[in-house]
């Protein structure tokens, strides 16, 4: 029975080689979680924006959630097609993208704390940056 689970959860899982397709499956199954919380509560998201958690509304959280989606979608289908060039490149963006927005609201804007809640964006948003750029080679065909 534990084999059949194992390979029903290993077919599941992007078929190529290295950690790094399973990772954008992880950060893209967290997001889908951030996303749906974006859409039921404005809890989480006062959170991330400390800074003025007030300016957090019901049109602002479901707005960052359906961003939140669509990174999602990206790196998603990234985990699958890694391979692919314009895939990988626009799944670099949404990270680049991401980091952007949190450093600019925490330095520019001051809308977030450097606290928890928005430590985890900027951690995942970094590392992943710096994987994917050290890994484009491994992955990307020079075709």
């Amino acid at each position: 029975m534990s084999q059949v689970l194992s390979q029903v959860l290993e077919s599941f899982l992007p078929a190529s080689d290295g950690w790094l397709p399973i990772w954008q499956l992880v950060v893209a199954s967290a997001a889908v979680f951030n996303a749906m919380q974006n859409y039921t509560t404005l809890k989480l998201t006062q959170r991330i924006y400390a800074g003025t958690p007030h300016l957090v509304n019901p049109l602002q959280a479901r707005a960052f959630g359906t961003w939140t989606i669509t990174s999602a979608v990206i790196r998603g289908y990234a985990a699958y097609h890694i391979h692919n060039k314009a895939v990988y490149d626009i799944c670099i963006f949404s990270y680049l993208i991401a980091f952007s927005h949190f450093t600019s609201e925490w330095l520019i804007f001051k809308t977030c704390k450097l606290n928890g809640p928005v430590l985890s964006p900027f951690i995942v948003s970094s590392l992943s940056l710096v994987w994917m750029l050290s890994q484009y080679d491994f992955y990307v065909s020079k075709a």
